[in-house]
């Protein structure tokens, strides 16, 4: 099948959104908190109520809510947002609770008396926590039970007790790892901006709306640029790479503004607002997914272009022999990434072999191989155990775009005026 036939059988946007059952739906701090001054609890009535209006459609929703560290702030009696760690993570803890009591309050106030009964259930993760795989699957069951059960599941950060900074687009990144966990249909991050554009418009005039994209060209996130809303940790940047992170499951993105009059229903009914983010690869394996978002990369192993072709574009193990350099220390079962020689990170997997094991081999052929006894075979990393991490030779551009985006190497200069960039 040509691309262009490919292109013709994809399901339109609207199609895409109405058929979605299970929602991920992550709410920023710009949109909760009045500028930082604590929550906005009349707008929290409404995204509310519009959810109690997927619920009535039979759609399965999970919330990714921020907002925690700004309405912590507010309570607290500061000024403005904390720099220090301790001071942000104290401000998590206070506002966490106030912001549960408040969605489970407001929940049961919009409901209407036909409803089914619908409560909140608070679900506190951390990225190191997903990287154990029994805790990722456990993580996966409670929220699957949740959503049988009929109930809001309301996912943060637990900033509280993460050792590490609370960084630039958590819950973004959050957001779509929860995607990934569940195999949702659809993540909708509601923000302060329309969608994505050209540039930023609020300061460029001539910034241009992108209505339609691909999830994980990673030339958008030249585009998306960084910066945020100086209330909230996440920019535009951190946004698209969510969406990219979720496509990995299958899951579309909309990035959108979140005080649009009935945001969440009219795009269940099929409305093109904001950006939409088409998945255009097969979704990871669960498995293949957890490889590539949630363990530490100990290690590099360089490869060759045959290599880099053999895995990319065959679907086969890694072979010592295409291994042209080995960086940093890791041993077996641990997570390298696969690079080509110019840098770019082509695939990552669990290695077979220790590195000092593997420096020593480099350019051993087959026949030296079978007399090391410390090697049993010339596949360093199988293919089961490997994840693809390169698209950038996936993504083609529309047919019929006057401005192709395969065609300049300025990103901005390759955006249809308020078209699709696919």
């Amino acid at each position: 099948m040509s691309r262009r036939q490919r292109e013709a059988a994809w399901p339109p946007r609207a199609q895409l959104q109405i058929e979605a059952q299970r929602w991920v739906i992550k709410i920023g701090s710009s949109l909760l908190t009045n500028d930082g001054a604590g929550l906005d609890l009349a707008w929290i009535a409404r995204w509310m109520e519009q959810i109690r209006q997927l619920h009535r459609a039979g759609k399965e929703v999970v919330l990714v809510s921020s907002g925690a560290v700004s309405a912590g702030t507010a309570l607290l009696g500061w000024v403005q947002r904390p720099s220090d760690l301790a001071s942000r993570q104290a401000a998590a803890s206070v506002g966490q609770s106030a912001l549960i009591h408040h969605y489970e309050k407001i929940l049961q106030q919009v409901a209407h008396p036909e409803d089914p009964p619908l409560h909140c259930g608070q679900v506190l993760l951390t990225h190191d926590e997903l990287r154990n795989r029994k805790r990722y699957l456990n993580a996966r069951n409670i929220l699957r039970v949740l959503l049988d059960r009929n109930v809001l599941p309301v996912v943060n950060e637990n900033d509280a007790i993460s050792y590490r900074p609370i960084q630039l687009g958590d819950n973004d990144t959050l957001a779509a790892m929860v995607c990934n966990l569940l195999d949702a249909d659809i993540l909708v991050l509601l923000t302060d901006q329309d969608g994505l554009f050209s540039a930023d418009p609020r300061q460029d005039p001539d910034a241009r709306f992108l209505s339609e994209v691909a999830a994980g060209d990673p030339r958008l996130e030249v585009i998306a640029g960084g910066g945020g809303s100086g209330v909230g940790t996440g920019g535009m940047l951190a946004k698209v790479k969510a969406a990219a992170r979720a496509a990995r499951s299958g899951t579309a993105t909309v990035i959108a503004h979140g005080r649009h009059p009935d945001i969440l229903p009219q795009l269940a009914e099929g409305a093109a607002i904001g950006s939409f983010f088409r998945v255009r690869r097969p979704a990871l394996k669960a498995r293949k997914r957890w490889l590539s978002d949630h363990l530490r990369v100990h290690g590099n192993l360089v490869l060759d272009a045959g290599a880099v072709r053999a895995l990319r574009d065959q679907g086969r193990s890694l072979l010592s022999v295409g291994v042209l350099r080995v960086e940093g220390e890791f041993h077996r079962g641990d997570l390298v990434a696969c690079r080509s020689v110019d840098g770019r990170e082509i695939a990552r997997g669990l290695i077979d072999l220790d590195a000092s094991v593997m420096r020593r081999i480099l350019g051993c052929s087959r026949a030296e191989l079978d007399e090391d006894p410390t090697v049993t075979d010339s596949v360093v990393i199988h293919r089961d155990n490997l994840v693809l991490t390169d698209t950038a030779a996936d993504w083609t551009p529309k047919q019929g775009s006057e401005q192709r985006l395969a065609e300049d190497p300025d990103p901005q200069a390759r955006i249809q005026d308020g078209g699709a960039v696919v």
